[in-house]
């Protein structure tokens, strides 16, 4: 699969097989690209904490507020990916230039995490609707979550949704 088939293909995965696991390669393989995102300075300013079993039940418990995510709670796995501190020379830059580069940081390590689980033929929703008091609870963080990522295998009979994206012309320009 070449990039532009994972980005046509890859879509936020509503509906899991409770009964499907994730074989431990595939999240290794999922990790592993993961980590291979670019940062500023190259300073990964982000951790990972994987949750399966009764953690990912947990986690599911505090993604689900207001009626949102319901889903989640069939995910076998949830990634909560948190907030590191900057490396020196990002620091500088970013109060510098008044720019969060961690969570830019963490956005591009999330599209490369779901992009790489898109290829291993695993779905995926990334998650900003969430308890982060209790998600740093369960997962023993000191700094603060951003994203929650649903990991599992959707049904054999879910649906690709076609993409409605802003046409070329509106969000490209050339000087």
């Amino acid at each position: 699969m070449n990039f532009t088939e994972i980005a046509l293909s890859r879509q936020s995965c509503r509906k899991y097989d409770p009964s499907r696991e994730v074989e431990s390669e595939k999240l290794k393989a999922v990790l592993d690209a993961a980590i291979l995102a670019p940062s500023a300075c190259n300073g990964q300013p982000y951790h990972f904490t994987v949750c399966s079993g009764e953690k990912a039940n947990e986690i599911a418990k505090h993604v689900t507020g207001a009626g949102l995510n319901r889903f989640a709670a069939d995910a076998p796995v949830m990634i909560v990916i948190s907030e590191e501190n900057y490396v020196p020379t990002a620091a500088m830059g970013a109060k510098l230039k008044k720019n969060d580069y961690r969570s830019i940081d963490i956005g591009i390590a999330a599209a490369y995490l779901t992009a790489e689980a898109e290829a291993q033929g695993l779905g995926t929703c990334i998650l900003g609707w969430f308890d982060n008091e209790k998600i740093m609870e369960i997962c023993g963080l000191s700094k603060p979550a951003r994203l929650v990522i649903t990991v599992g295998y959707a049904p054999e009979d879910y649906p690709v949704r076609e993409k409605k994206r802003k046409d070329f012309d509106e969000i490209v320009t050339y000087l």
